[in-house]
């Protein structure tokens, strides 16, 4: 994503000790970050800390003379492509909803036209408590966003909702509000991972895939404003945000849900490494060894799964279907028999056999299959850099259809 403009206000609460830590990964990701702070923050978190990690003064007074004539508030409030509030007390919810603003953080959240973004965190009871409940529906109905909070333990030793969400999860809820928004009022199906086919109680047939591509693609999908629903098989991947998940185990688990979702699909990108074949009769307990006799192996009939990619694409409409195709070797000659019999309208094809690409890694090396011919051929890149890649084809195969 490209550098963008985060102003961070922190209200005093307990959890701005996690602050130092969020603001640390936004500029690692290469933004520019400026921190303001109710003087009851100053009590929580050190601005000389926050000064240190973004390279930029830090302000606590709504009118300070040292800075006004530079970077006065409303500059502050025009310089933001994203304002962050965390931790969000139920005091400054409070006082935002009403339009007050009666100090640094509460003015600039009032003059700000930048999508703003809420991190609650206090008491579970003030959580709970209606006054709370109607100025976060007040915040959210103005279009503001909100990230958690999550439910624990919390510093007053109750136990409940209250605290504040992690930084990743609200670093990966930020990118969503900064991210390009050429596929807002999209759906975008994405099948991601390997699938299991039973033999026995215990044992299955499988593949390496991790899941890393598609999860990337549904990532990317969302950060550009898509509504997004991710299939994906057994994976220990974390959920995404912004992303429905729908859990599955085999390829006909797979293909019910695909179809299911299917109708109101835009885009359909499969990903998924859809076993081709599965035990024709998985046995309903564990086959034991001693009791197939001393030294003999074990015979499993095979039956070939559907093939999920053939179904969408014989219901493509005005769609935008993308397969994937690892190969370890004929990689390119290989995507091309796969386009024509598939029927889709661009093939990655991915060669698992290069250094650094294919399963369980963050890099991947792919190259864009098109149905006339073209092959355009991508340098290693991070799956998430591929994902983004794919989609701005993807944007463009909408617009030409629209």
């Amino acid at each position: 994503m490209a550098q963008r403009r985060i102003l961070v206000a922190v209200s005093g609460g307990i959890a701005a000790y996690k602050i130092p830590e969020l603001v640390r990964m936004f500029v690692r990701a290469g933004h520019e970050v400026r921190c303001v702070l109710t003087p009851a923050a100053t009590e929580f978190v050190s601005p000389l800390v926050l000064q240190a990690l973004t390279g930029q003064p830090v302000r606590a007074r709504l009118f300070d003379a040292a800075e006004e004539g530079a970077i006065d508030h409303i500059a502050l409030a025009d310089w933001a492509d994203l304002l962050l509030v965390a931790p969000a007390t139920a005091d400054v919810l409070a006082r935002m909803a009403s339009g007050m603003a009666n100090d640094l953080v509460t003015t600039v959240a009032l003059a700000t036209r930048a999508p703003l973004l809420l991190a609650p965190a206090m008491n579970v009871n003030m959580w709970r408590h209606p006054a709370t409940r109607h100025n976060v529906a007040t915040l959210l109905e103005r279009g503001a966003r909100c990230v958690g909070p999550g439910t624990g333990l919390l510093a007053c030793g109750w136990e409940g909702e209250g605290r504040m969400s992690e930084p990743s999860e609200i670093a990966a809820h930020a990118e969503l509000l900064l991210g390009a928004r050429d596929l807002a009022g999209k759906r975008v199906l994405v099948t991601a991972g390997g699938t299991r086919e039973r033999i026995d109680a215990v044992r299955f047939l499988g593949n390496r895939s991790s899941g890393k591509m598609g999860f990337a693609v549904a990532r990317q999908a969302a950060r550009r404003g898509a509504e997004v629903v991710l299939v994906a098989g057994p994976t220990s991947l974390p959920d995404l945000a912004g992303v429905r998940r729908i859990d599955v185990e085999s390829a006909l688990e797979m293909r019910d849900a695909v179809l299911a979702e299917l109708p109101r699909a835009d885009v359909v990108v499969k990903a998924a490494a859809v076993a081709d074949f599965r035990p024709a009769q998985p046995a309903a307990q564990k086959i034991r060894k001693e009791e197939l006799g001393e030294g003999r192996g074990l015979a499993i009939d095979l039956v070939q799964n559907p093939d999920i990619l053939a179904e969408v694409c014989a219901q493509k409409g005005k769609r935008v279907v993308v397969g994937f195709a690892a190969e370890s070797h004929d990689v390119i000659d290989s995507a091309r028999r796969k386009l024509a019999r598939k029927g889709c309208d661009l093939l990655v094809a991915n060669d698992v056999s290069a250094a650094q690409a294919g399963f369980d890694v963050d890099t991947n090396t792919v190259s864009f299959v098109w149905p006339g011919g073209e092959v355009e051929a991508l340098p290693p890149l991070s799956k998430d850099e591929v994902a983004s890649q794919l989609l701005d084809r993807v944007s463009k195969l909408l617009e030409d259809r629209s």
